[in-house]
């Protein structure tokens, strides 16, 4: 009798969240970026296709958050960063 063998599923990364990719693209700017002071949040705006707007805020809160860093970035559907302008360079 033959066995029957399982199947894992497949993950097809188009059908991957979207808040799922943005966490991978987060974690990536911040990776290349380096940890800044009073990070107070990774926010990443999808535009068109891969294409994303990825603001680094610094601040204790909501209120005195500002913008300490702001790129354009061409993820792939995994969320690997493939460009960015500009250029994300070690700042801490």
């Amino acid at each position: 009798m033959p066995t029957k063998q399982h199947e894992q599923p497949q993950t097809n990364p188009e059908n991957q969240p979207p808040d799922k990719r943005a966490a991978v693209i987060a974690d990536s700017v911040l990776h290349a970026l380096g940890q800044p002071g009073h990070l107070y949040r990774v926010q990443v705006r999808p535009l068109w296709l891969d294409h994303y707007r990825v603001n680094v805020l610094v601040g204790l809160d909501i209120i005195s958050a500002k913008i300490a860093h702001s790129y354009f970035l061409v993820a792939d559907s995994n969320g690997k960063i493939l460009g960015s302008t500009p250029k994300i360079t070690r700042q801490y």
